[in-house]
């Protein structure tokens, strides 16, 4: 883990913590490495809630509450899946906001719609706000889930500083 992702997650956490806010996060690609980033810091209790690691589309549905009709359209890796996961895991896991990742970490199972690297980001805040938003990352898979885990904290905070 880099000095500068932990250094997101510490100041996710005064800032959550500032505002008395609790963090849910769903995890596709990156399979619980934010939560634990987040938990890696002493006293995350008592800004952190739940973490779902939602890896299959079944999870995703039994778990996040993700309509079979997304998986049909959209697939998993996409705005309205992320956003149907981020919305899930806020309701479900009782936070003020929620962090929903899925992509394509490789190093197979991309296509020419949607390569290796392609990763989406869903936010829901307890004020009705829902967002999505992809990003890209290039590198083996080890170097995309970690982009995909500070490009998420960064997402965050943007959320909760403005």
């Amino acid at each position: 883990m880099s000095g500068d992702g932990m250094a997101l997650a510490e100041r996710l956490g005064r800032v959550l913590a500032t505002r008395g806010m609790k963090l849910v996060t769903a995890e596709s690609c990156t399979g619980g490495w934010i939560a634990k980033r987040i938990t890696d810091i002493a006293g995350s209790s008592a800004w952190f809630e739940i973490g779902y690691v939602t890896y299959s589309n079944d999870a995703k549905h039994k778990l996040l509450g993700v309509s079979e009709r997304v998986f049909e359209t959209a697939g998993a890796v996409s705005a309205s899946c992320v956003r149907e996961m981020a919305v899930g895991a806020l309701v479900r896991g009782g936070g003020d906001i929620a962090v929903a990742v899925s992509g394509i970490a490789g190093p197979g199972g991309g296509s020419p719609e949607k390569p290796v690297g392609t990763v989406w980001f869903g936010y829901a805040l307890v004020d009705g706000t829902i967002e999505a938003e992809s990003g890209f990352f290039r590198g083996d898979r080890d170097a995309i889930r970690r982009a995909a885990v500070d490009c998420a904290l960064r997402g965050l905070l943007t959320r909760v500083e403005n």
